[in-house]
């Protein structure tokens, strides 16, 4: 992402998502409101598909390992 000073920060970044486009819509989201970022600001060098084991993200390890989701 490109900040203020157009200084660029790399960084990853775990979602989830049924297609590519799912997962860069939900990147685009989480980055424009935590950091106020313009997609222009945003670049998405790479999308791939992670097992289980290299995620890092507590969260999205137990999102994946549920069987089903129940909304209240």
């Amino acid at each position: 992402m490109r900040l203020r000073l157009g200084e660029k920060r790399k960084f990853r970044l775990y979602v989830r998502g049924l297609s590519e486009d799912e997962a860069k819509e939900k990147v685009y989201s989480i980055l424009g409101s935590r950091h106020k970022l313009m997609r222009s600001h945003i670049q998405i060098s790479e999308i791939r598909e992670v097992s289980l084991e290299e995620v890092k993200d507590e969260y999205i390890k137990e999102l994946a390992q549920t069987d089903k989701i129940i909304a209240y």
